[in-house]
């Protein structure tokens, strides 16, 4: 790690890989902070379904940033204060946040957040531009993929741990959708930033991940 890095390791990678999860994990190995991104960018896309707003509505867009009071405490996500960890992992907020993700004014604004939090170091940080827009000066740089059917597979498996009835086809199809338009939207597109280490993580466990991450820090000079 030279001088100027920053004590940061930061996880991007694509929808459905798993990139919370191991982050969280790796973490709690580490003894260091976790900031969830992704959580930040769905709260965001909550508070504008909640408020019924367009995107194409500017003004009304710069009134509901104006007033955006998100917050983590630990693994919980709160907005103006009411604990929104499970409302944002709903089907309708997962269909309505990549629209609110590609924005440039609510990333331009999550980000200064994102790097006023991160500015201390000793956080893991998961996302899709952590190392490429976010924290690119972060010790560690780690893109995290694996095969749309792999990925579909264990968004299956959470859904029915929910009590849901997904169809695998239908979670594939979305999937797809979301990884098409992460790599193609404007702003932050989704790619791996040229000095990290892309991981295939479609044949191994979560442990084998983490292992595989924590190894990958520690052996940083």
């Amino acid at each position: 790690m030279t001088a100027s890095a920053l004590s940061l390791i930061a996880i991007d990678g694509p929808s459905g890989v798993g990139k919370s999860t191991t982050a969280r994990r790796v973490a709690s190995r580490l003894g260091w902070q976790y900031l969830d991104t992704g959580a930040m960018y769905r709260t965001a896309a909550l508070a504008v379904h909640r408020a019924g707003l367009d995107l194409a509505d500017r003004a009304g867009l710069e009134r509901l940033l104006a007033g955006l009071d998100l917050a983590q405490e630990g693994t919980r996500i709160f907005l103006a204060g009411e604990d929104v960890s499970e409302a944002i992992r709903s089907q309708d907020v997962t269909r309505g946040v990549t629209p609110v993700s590609a924005d440039a004014r609510v990333r331009e604004v999550l980000v200064e957040q994102q790097r006023r939090i991160g500015a201390s170091g000793r956080w893991v940080v998961d996302g899709r531009d952590i190392g490429t827009v976010v924290f690119p000066t972060a010790c560690c740089k780690i893109f995290l993929t694996a095969s749309p059917e792999a990925r579909a597979r264990r968004r299956l498996l959470e859904l029915e741990a929910k009590g849901q009835s997904p169809v695998f086809a239908e979670v594939l199809a979305d999937q797809r959708r979301r990884d098409e338009a992460d790599s193609t939207r404007a702003v932050a597109p989704l790619r791996p930033a040229e000095d990290a280490t892309t991981l295939d993580s479609s044949d191994l466990t979560l442990d084998e991940v983490v292992d595989w991450i924590v190894a990958r820090h520690q052996a940083h000079p």
